[in-house]
């Protein structure tokens, strides 16, 4: 049977550290509050001079990741691109990334579903191998949230959650009569959440999208949270999230060799940990380094946990989730070949 299998990661972040005090420069908060709350200690901004989109972070990983594949751009038979942060409105990441791997004919999917972007992605690839539609398929996670923040006083319970940065991950099917690749995905979406996180502006639920009158700094243009609603939402979600996935996979936790979580806040892959009652080096973190990198947030601790060798061995299982925007939630159970 053909399973997807991954055959390489990469990532990439912007030059740009930004500690916790760099913000307490700007914003008034606090390198304390902001560890206590978030677990968050600097992350990576792009230059604010220039320009520099999702598709050029995208592509620096999307480099690292063929190379260790040993891929060039033209074996591909399909492109993943999942982004909150487009470098334009239209086209897609997927098309820009495309073009910038010197490609003119390879399709390309763009995947707005935020923080489990890579959860759909990784799914929607799956789907494409095992159907035979696509045998060797690139995976990107990217997002420049910096250039659109509100860097003042009023943003930053916001403004200090959040990273650029990107991922990515060549999936391939092969023939093997091993369980291996995904054994078990579960998708899930609750729209009645949505203004629990979003941004309103633009838009074009109105006659203009950008709405005459409507200062430039209007609160609507940039991301706003309903934190306690996020955090109530995950803790009780992931889960039962997880749960069903491994009844899905008919494999009991024990056998879980790490959990790969969407990195939005400590607090809530700790409050994972203790309701599955593991152990903490089952849960793998790296948001004290990067904060929310969105969509490049798991496919990015996938590539550090595998370079630190916590997973990557031949018979290794994890399990990726994550809850964001939209409402949307999942987890996806995946066995190293």
């Amino acid at each position: 049977m053909k399973r997807s299998i991954i055959k390489s990661t990469g990532m990439f972040v912007p030059n740009n550290i930004i500690t916790n005090h760099d913000l307490e420069k700007i914003l008034d908060t606090s390198d304390e509050w902001i560890k206590q709350r978030t677990g968050i200690e600097q992350r990576y901004w792009i230059d604010q001079e220039g320009e520099t989109g999702a598709s050029d972070l995208g592509f620096e990983a999307s480099k690292t990741a063929l190379e260790s594949a040993g891929w060039k751009p033209e074996d591909l038979d399909f492109i993943i691109f999942a982004t909150l942060s487009p470098d334009i409105m239209f086209p897609g990441c997927g098309c820009l990334l495309a073009a910038k791997l010197g490609l003119n004919s390879t399709p390309a999917l763009d995947i707005r579903q935020q923080c489990t972007g890579f959860l759909y992605g990784l799914t929607t690839a799956d789907a494409y191998i095992k159907t035979g539609l696509a045998n060797k398929i690139l995976i990107v996670g990217s997002e420049v949230h910096s250039s659109g923040l509100d860097k003042s006083t009023r943003g930053r319970d916001v403004t200090v959650i959040f990273g650029d940065g990107a991922a990515a991950v060549c999936l391939e099917g092969v023939e093997t009569d091993e369980t291996a690749g995904v054994l078990a995905s579960c998708l899930h979406a609750d729209g009645n959440f949505a203004q629990a996180l979003m941004t309103e502006l633009p838009a074009s639920k109105f006659p203009l999208r950008f709405p005459p009158g409507v200062p430039i700094d209007d609160p609507r243009y940039y991301p706003v949270m309903d934190g306690p609603a996020i955090f109530k939402k995950a803790v009780r979600m992931l889960p039962k999230v997880i749960i069903e996935s491994l009844k899905k996979a008919q494999i009991n936790l024990d056998e879980i060799d790490l959990i790969v979580p969407h990195q939005a806040n400590m607090r809530i892959n700790q409050a994972l940990g203790q309701f599955l009652k593991l152990d903490d080096n089952k849960i793998f973190h790296n948001i004290q380094k990067y904060g929310n990198t969105t969509a490049a947030s798991i496919p990015l601790a996938l590539h550090e946990a595998i370079e630190q060798g916590r997973i990557g061995k031949s018979g290794d299982i994890v399990i990726f989730t994550g809850l964001g925007a939209g409402l949307t939630w999942g987890s996806v159970i995946y066995k190293f070949l």
